[in-house]
């Protein structure tokens, strides 16, 4: 019998601290695919979408060094709802592709499969075994995001209110670590969640 790999969705709005989640889960042995690390990379020069995004979207959208202009196309996509869907029709497939042949491919003990919209997305969810959301009042996520990336407040809520709420988040979660103070305190949830994980995909049959 094939052994399918535990997975643990990583979930979390813009700013909670998803990476440094991902991080620390990396650190101590499990296999991490983050699906915004996927998407980069099909979208790098030479990635695998790219030609499509140049047909459909045009130059405009394509840096000199042939790779997704992230910023110009984040400005269409949030004016436009139809050039944002366009835009998820290509991505999206390629990622989900990506994703199950790196799944296949991890030899940790399991899986921490991180996407930020995991709560709306139903295959991811229905992939995973349990879903870890990682949380923090609203109001530290834009601090984090105005210090980190530099965008207006008003941006920063936009993205925001186009994400499930903390509390449709929260009602989805299995487990949910609290990033609302500091790192070690995220470490140390992190730690423990290790343990309860390795346990678990030790004592779970694979199915298929």
């Amino acid at each position: 019998m094939t052994v399918r790999p535990y997975i643990v969705g990583l979930t979390g709005g813009i700013g909670s601290g998803k990476s440094a989640a991902a991080d620390r889960f990396a650190a101590l042995g499990a296999t991490v695919i983050d699906t915004d690390l996927v998407a980069h990379q099909l979208t790098a020069p030479s990635g695998v979408v790219i030609d499509a995004i140049r047909k459909t979207f045009g130059e405009a959208v394509i840096t000199p060094e042939g790779a997704l202009d992230r910023h110009v196309m984040r400005e269409l996509a949030f004016s436009d709802p139809a050039a944002r869907r366009r835009l998820e029709a290509i991505l999206h497939p390629a990622i989900r592709a990506e994703c199950e042949r790196l799944i296949a491919a991890a030899d940790g003990p399991y899986i921490v499969l991180g996407v930020p919209l995991l709560i709306e997305s139903k295959s991811y969810r229905e992939r995973c075994d349990r879903i870890c959301v990682v949380d923090c009042p609203v109001e530290v996520q834009i601090a984090r995001v105005l210090l980190r990336n530099g965008l207006e407040e008003s941006r920063v809520r936009t993205i925001i209110a186009a994400q499930v709420s903390r509390e449709e988040r929260l009602a989805a979660a299995d487990d949910v670590i609290d990033n609302s103070t500091s790192l070690a305190t995220l470490h140390a949830q992190v730690d423990r969640l290790h343990e309860k994980y390795l346990e678990a995909a030790s004592r779970r049959p694979g199915r298929r």
